[in-house]
């Protein structure tokens, strides 16, 4: 069966390769050019994330790539130091550059799968024994599923699912490559920056932020999240940050991973697969939605005390504050069987 994944990051590769492993034939779609380098570090914590990666055989290369984390420095606009986040609560079990991670899982499924860069679906047509694509560049082709891959602005979601939207959870951040430490962060009542990054707390929600406003290199979105009751539709379905993303704080690298598992093996089982893999799936990543906003940048000097003398009290209660790890573990992975 031909699958048609639309998004080259992480859930997108990731599904491929275990799509391939289950005897289908995937082609990735991806906007950008070529692979998008850079960015800044993503985790894995707990079993789940770590099971799912030594099943797919790249852990030792996830580890040999590890970056080394670091405490979190919160400092005033004054220089000093006000508190600090340690590294055991932000780094999960090991931690990777996103454009470490991403060439890993393309170079790990590119010999079984097709990848077209610089493309994009404009059209979908399910007639419920397939589904037609119209692309931007290249020519219409017709695939068995469609799967939506492409990240919280999915363009799939676009198309299939065009009246839910990202819902703005109060902040907007921007990353850029930046000279720095980008953990040694000044902040203020709704603001936090450092080196390559910024956060700020705003009540109003653009629904379009002009290109010409953006610089060349610097990633820039609102802090959002997607809640949908259903995120599969006849042939059509979206996975990660398509269809249960939070733009920070989700652990979205680690869902992705896990998604792509799940869903591939429900697709090989057959029958209604979809709905199954909502199922299971769909629980365990609402469970993995956050805001960090007003946890990082609270908006007032209150806020901003609360926040230090909680970071202070961190280290003696780790059971209690490691909430992110109990919602990353929160699933029980099935044991499919690939055909290779």
């Amino acid at each position: 069966m031909d699958v048609l994944i639309s998004g080259a990051g992480v859930a997108g590769p990731a599904l491929a390769h275990w799509l391939a492993r289950h005897g289908f034939s995937p082609t990735v779609v991806e906007r950008a050019p070529s692979l998008r380098s850079g960015g800044q570090a993503v985790d894995f914590r707990g079993e789940a994330h770590l099971s799912v990666l030594r099943r797919m055989g790249v852990l030792d290369a996830v580890m040999a790539a590890r970056t080394t984390p670091r405490d979190m420095v919160f400092r005033g606009v004054d220089g000093r130091e006000r508190s600090r986040l340690p590294a055991s609560f932000t780094a999960g079990d090991v931690e990777i550059l996103r454009g470490d991670l991403s060439r890993l899982l393309y170079e790990l499924s590119a010999p079984d799968a097709e990848y077209v860069f610089g493309d994009w679906i404009t059209s979908l047509h399910d007639d419920s024994a397939g589904v037609d694509v119209e692309f931007a560049h290249g020519r219409p082709r017709r695939f068995d599923f469609v799967i939506g891959a492409d990240g919280m602005r999915s363009g799939v979601r676009r198309l299939v699912f065009p009246s839910y939207r990202p819902q703005f959870g109060g902040y907007y951040f921007a990353i850029w490559d930046a000279e720095g430490d980008d953990r040694d962060l000044t902040c203020s009542p709704g603001v936090l920056a450092a080196p390559g990054w910024l956060m700020y707390r705003s009540p109003v929600p653009p629904e379009m932020m002009p290109e010409s406003l953006i610089a060349p290199g610097v990633y820039f979105d609102s802090i959002s999240r997607i809640r949908m009751p259903a995120v599969s539709s006849g042939r059509v379905t979206l996975i990660g940050d398509a269809g249960y993303g939070s733009t920070l704080g989700g652990m979205g690298t680690g869902l992705a991973v896990v998604s792509a598992y799940v869903l591939a093996g429900e697709m090989a089982a057959g029958g209604d697969a979809f709905a199954r893999y909502e199922a299971l799936v769909g629980p365990y990543a609402r469970g993995c939605q956050g805001n960090p906003g007003p946890f990082l940048a609270p908006g007032s000097r209150l806020g901003m005390w609360a926040r230090d003398r909680m970071f202070r009290l961190l280290p003696k209660i780790p059971l209690v504050a490691r909430t992110d790890l109990r919602a990353a573990t929160a699933i029980k992975l099935p044991e499919y069987l690939p055909v290779r």
